[in-house]
């Protein structure tokens, strides 16, 4: 048999720690306002919208994983923002903000006394909340990537 705290304790830090490259919070940080929504040459997107994929990813990934009722959104059109920029201030700290609430809230399910980490949910094809876990971690870390080597390009890394 497995044992399931060390899983989960191994999954908790995974998603909440570095380890073999930055968090999350170490790419954001000190980014100047006036560099988020610019798009670098030969770049699709603005690290703006990159933080707003990874908002907008890890919430269906946590909605999917404790909603039994979940709708499938629409691919790309619900996962990435439209606009280039944050409107203000107080819109980058909101996205910010969910960012690391959903992914408490995720890291929740996972320790709950009750977890089935390898049991599929009734309304999948046989994901389970191992396999979620995962899916976040591989996600947002490569998109993280994506953050710093934007930031490179912006001039604006300094790791």
């Amino acid at each position: 048999m497995y044992d399931t705290k060390l899983i989960v304790q191994s999954l908790r830090d995974e998603l909440l720690k570095g380890n073999a490259h930055v968090t999350f919070e170490e790419a954001i940080r000190n980014l100047p306002a006036e560099k988020r929504g610019e798009v670098p040459e030969n770049m699709p997107y603005s690290i703006w919208q990159l933080v707003g994929h990874i908002r907008m990813t890890q919430w269906d990934i946590l909605d999917f994983s404790r909603n039994p009722h979940y709708k499938e959104l629409s691919w790309p059109h619900d996962y990435w923002p439209k606009e280039r920029a944050p409107k203000n201030e107080d819109a980058w700290k909101k996205c910010i903000h969910e960012i690391k609430e959903d992914l408490h809230a995720f890291i929740a399910l996972l320790e709950a006394p009750d977890a089935k980490l390898f049991e599929p949910f009734a309304h999948g094809d046989g994901q389970h909340l191992f396999r979620e876990a995962l899916l976040i971690i591989d996600h947002n870390s490569y998109h993280v990537g994506e953050i710093v080597a934007l930031r490179r390009l912006l001039g604006v890394w300094h790791g």
